[in-house]
């Protein structure tokens, strides 16, 4: 899926919802959810599901939040790596409402981005929060209304496009395991991978395109 996509031009990925429903993602089906018992549920469950891949793509994945994130919608942003978010969206984990809990990552994932009292306040109430309440407490990295929501979008995955796509992959692996190793263990792990760097020539160009004063030709390389 995400982190098989065949176009080698492909530098940035950005997940939004249909314009025409009002929701980025609105969480999973209720009705196929009552349908199931536990041993369905896990079948439903074994990875590599959307969350997943988008973790795992090579390429920066933004996620243009258009609508309301509620449920899986709310676990699906947790896994992209910037979180733009218009000003009318709302986010939640609404599943305690329903007798469950988080099933997609969120448990995980959301006090990572968010501290570990947050989580818990939006886990066991299944409070919506608004998207300013949302850049606040640090669920989404930006927010922006109508007049400047797709441009900021498109100006980030422009400016973003525009690298290395080798060390866009290496530097969104590092940064990442920042939240998965302790501090020495990713500090190695930066260090290597940064080494890494200097056998591609993707180094070189950069450094030479800087220093003749052009862009860098990376496709070329």
């Amino acid at each position: 899926m995400f982190n098989e996509v065949p176009d080698s031009d492909i530098r940035v990925v950005v997940l939004t919802g249909a314009a025409e429903t009002g929701a980025f993602v609105a969480g999973a089906d209720v009705t196929e959810l009552r349908k199931r018992d536990a041993k369905q549920q896990r079948e439903a469950s074994k990875r590599p599901r959307v969350y997943e891949h988008v973790d795992d793509c090579p390429m920066p994945v933004i996620a243009r939040i258009n609508g309301h994130a509620l449920g899986g919608g709310c676990e699906l942003i947790q896994a992209a790596d910037i979180r733009i978010a218009h000003e009318g969206a709302k986010f939640g984990q609404p599943e305690i409402n329903l007798g469950i809990m988080p099933g997609g990552g969120g448990t995980q994932r959301l006090p990572r981005l968010v501290g570990e009292g947050q989580a818990m306040r939006l886990i066991l109430s299944g409070a919506l929060i608004d998207a300013e309440e949302a850049k606040t407490i640090g669920l989404v990295d930006e927010v922006h209304g109508d007049d400047r929501f797709d441009d900021r979008v498109y100006e980030l995955a422009g400016s973003i496009a525009e690298q290395s796509p080798v060390a866009l992959e290496f530097a969104k692996k590092s940064v990442k395991a920042a939240g998965r190793m302790d501090l020495e263990s990713g500090i190695e792990y930066e260090a290597e991978l940064f080494a890494q760097l200097f056998a591609t020539g993707h180094k070189n160009e950069g450094i030479d395109a800087f220093l003749e004063g052009r862009e860098p030709e990376w496709d070329d390389v």
